[in-house]
């Protein structure tokens, strides 16, 4: 399985504080990504007055895949970033993950 033992728990466990997510850092860098997506994609949401619902219609994304992502139980794939990217016009992909590599091995 790409990603390994890592993707059998969800992003959010892989967090420092899973119940802040997703305000608090990853040590994973995947994990890491999906933190940064989620916050992004939420704050879009939040800034256009967009619910799931219409997220959902207007990228084609399915409700629950979208609230998976912003809640950090699910790993998106790359189709589904790309959709929620052009539907929010905001690049919802983090210019670099900030992780520290050294936690990570």
């Amino acid at each position: 399985m790409v990603g390994g033992r890592a993707r059998a728990r969800s992003p959010r466990q892989l967090t420092s504080d899973p119940e802040a997510w997703p305000e608090h850092p990853s040590p994973d860098l995947g994990a890491e990504a999906v933190r940064q997506i989620a916050r992004t994609l939420g704050q879009a949401l939040a800034d256009q007055g967009l619910s799931l619902r219409a997220a959902a219609a207007g990228s084609g994304v399915n409700r629950q895949a979208i609230a998976d992502l912003l809640a950090g139980r699910s790993w998106p794939d790359v189709a589904t970033i790309a959709r929620l990217n052009a539907f929010t016009g905001i690049r919802l992909w983090p210019q670099q993950p900030t992780c520290d590599r050294k936690r990570e091995q």
